[in-house]
């Protein structure tokens, strides 16, 4: 597999793992209609800060466990003054700090300041990812070819799931000149191969296809009484008599009938008599499977008429006449071939494709209106997305409960998004927001608030979707830099972070009876014995504290008096703090 080579590239590839982890400090939770409350466990989150930061500090909480993740990250254009912040420990890259990203021709390392920055990000995303999850990723042509190359090396080639064209205008400009890009694109890659959407709703002009000339008790339309693969299905390639003519109907060359044959003389009794019979048409069957005839399959029997054809086609044509024929049925009032009727209720949704045009999903022109009807008319962002965007994403790659993530959150679309869907489906998807710039609070909180509670008045007047959030900033450091911990951090923050780092699992609610355990898990029972005025020593005295039974034991503490026999006797595993906490 190509891999893509740059500036600085050898130092970002695990930088994700450099980032201190730093604990959520939640400023308030919005119930909605100007009330706040306490904190909703695994509700919505809007976070303010450096995303790369924030991505980390979700990852105990929630790494595998997002459903489907959306960002819009810059495109590099050289027009949306974006500063490189990655505090790397390379002389080249922090000459980039604090540096705006300059244009194609001006600034010749701003291709390599774009990777650098995105690289790591995507880490982290691909971590936080669940199993039958998906990431979408807008870019345009600038940083498309790039996206896709350490995308790849990221997620897997085999993981790429589409370039999905999203029809971003309506018109073009008149004083346009050249190529005009109608497109941006969306890069769609998978955690695990093998991914696949949710069917759409289907269209009035899909279902119009499908008809009900016999009076059936649902509409269908005509499809191929055949399938492919007549050599590897030789138990489905025979003869059947035909009820009108007596002709004998074979299936065409390399073709079988399309159900076991058991199940297609049950459909054609349904005309009139029927039986099977040994034709000895090896040659016929020979020819159909494209093999000579000493390998055609031997004893295959065909489906004949019991009675003779006169009697027979009266039969069939009283049914013919009747209505609600059989599900294989014959064209041109019983004089034509067979056919088989596919009925409308069995076909499901709509594929998605990978061209999205603006009458679907919307525009840029819609998404600028849509962000002034929520502000007053006031124009708070520049280049948001229209809802109807990102409501497609959901609807393709979302459940009703699922988790979305968007740490290039801008806006609030996303948000928007989530909402509008659960109000439409009766859905509880949550969604996690994280914006870096100081209009976090100002314009992506706020246009969410004005979301729940409803925004405009009269007849542009939008009722409120209902929802709640809380809004975080980025804390201190679990971890100072000599790995000692924090002690102005929560313990409660300090013993999520140590169960997930034992298990790779979230923490459940704490247990009131034994304040020190952080919970079970594959048998074993995990202690985080610690406080922040003493030291703790785990001792005959601790272990007579312990009333969860397990097989075994992880006891973290800063001191340990058991002997290693005493140790291995109780099955225990000591751990000690701040040494042995694993460093994420």
């Amino acid at each position: 597999m190509p891999t893509l080579e740059w500036t600085g590239k050898d130092k970002v590839i695990n930088h994700h793992q450099e980032v201190p982890y730093r604990v959520l400090e939640r400023q308030y939770t919005y119930l909605g209609h100007g009330q706040t409350g306490n904190e909703i466990p695994d509700g919505n989150k809007i976070i303010h800060g450096d995303n790369l930061e924030a991505l980390k500090a979700l990852l105990p909480q929630y790494e595998g466990r997002i459903k489907c993740i959306y960002i819009d990250p810059p495109y590099n254009t050289g027009n949306e003054n974006w500063v490189y912040n990655d505090n790397v420990n390379d002389p080249k890259i922090k000459k980039w700090l604090g540096q705006v990203v300059g244009k194609e021709g001006e600034d010749l390392s701003r291709h390599d300041k774009w990777l650098c920055m995105m690289y790591p990000r995507l880490k982290l995303l691909q971590r936080l990812l669940a199993n039958d999850g998906a990431i979408f990723i807008s870019i345009d042509d600038t940083e498309l070819a790039n996206l896709r190359l350490i995308s790849d090396e990221i997620f897997g080639s085999s993981c790429f799931v589409s370039n999905i064209s999203w029809q971003r205008t309506y018109s073009t400009r008149n004083d346009s000149k050249g190529i005009v890009n109608e497109v941006e694109h969306i890069l769609v890659y998978s955690k695990q191969p093998g991914w696949n959407p949710n069917k759409l709703p289907r269209t009035k002009a899909m279902d119009s296809k499908y008809k009900n000339p016999d009076n059936d008790k649902t509409p269908w339309t005509s499809s191929d009484a055949f399938a492919p693969n007549a050599a590897t299905h030789q138990g489905m390639v025979y003869a059947i008599q035909h009820p009108f003519s007596g002709q004998l109907i074979y299936p065409y060359k390399s073709a079988c009938w399309r159900y076991q044959q058991d199940e297609m003389l049950e459909i054609m009794r349904g005309w009139c008599n029927y039986e099977l019979k040994d034709l000895h048409d090896e040659r016929e069957r020979a020819a159909v499977c494209g093999i000579s005839e000493n390998e055609v399959r031997q004893g295959v029997m065909g489906i004949v008429l019991s009675d003779p054809i006169d009697i027979s086609a009266a039969k069939a044509k009283q049914v013919l006449k009747r209505g609600q024929w059989p599900r294989l049925y014959f064209t041109k009032a019983g004089k034509g071939g067979m056919r088989r009727k596919t009925y409308l209720k069995n076909v499901g949704g709509r594929l998605p494709t990978n061209f999205w045009p603006y009458t679907e999903v919307g525009h840029t022109d819609e998404a600028k209106k849509q962000i002034l009807a929520v502000f007053d008319g006031k124009a708070t962002f520049d280049t948001p997305k229209p809802t109807r965007l990102i409501e497609r994403i959901l609807q393709i790659a979302s459940d009703s409960d699922s988790i979305i993530l968007d740490s290039f959150a801008g806006s609030g679309t996303t948000a928007q998004a989530v909402l509008n869907t659960n109000k439409a489906d009766g859905g509880h998807r949550k969604f996690i927001l994280v914006e870096m710039m100081d209009y976090a609070e100002t314009i992506t909180a706020e246009r969410v608030r004005r979301v729940i509670d409803g925004y405009g008045e009269g007849k542009n007047a939008a009722e409120g979707t209902g929802g709640s959030f809380s809004y975080y900033e980025l804390g201190q450091p679990l971890m100072h830099t000599d790995h000692t911990l924090n002690e102005d951090v929560p313990t409660e923050k300090i013993r999520q972070y140590v169960y997930f780092m034992e298990t790779k699992q979230p923490m459940g609610q704490v247990n009131q009876d034994e304040p020190y355990l952080l919970g079970r898990h594959k048998n074993a029972a995990y202690y985080f014995y610690y406080e922040k005025e003493q030291a703790t020593i785990l001792n005959h005295d601790f272990l007579a504290t312990v009333q969860t039974k397990a097989e075994n034991y992880v006891i973290y503490a800063d001191l340990c008096t058991l002997s290693e026999e005493e140790l291995q006797d109780a099955h225990i595993t000591f751990k000690k703090i701040p040494r042995d906490i694993s460093k994420l």
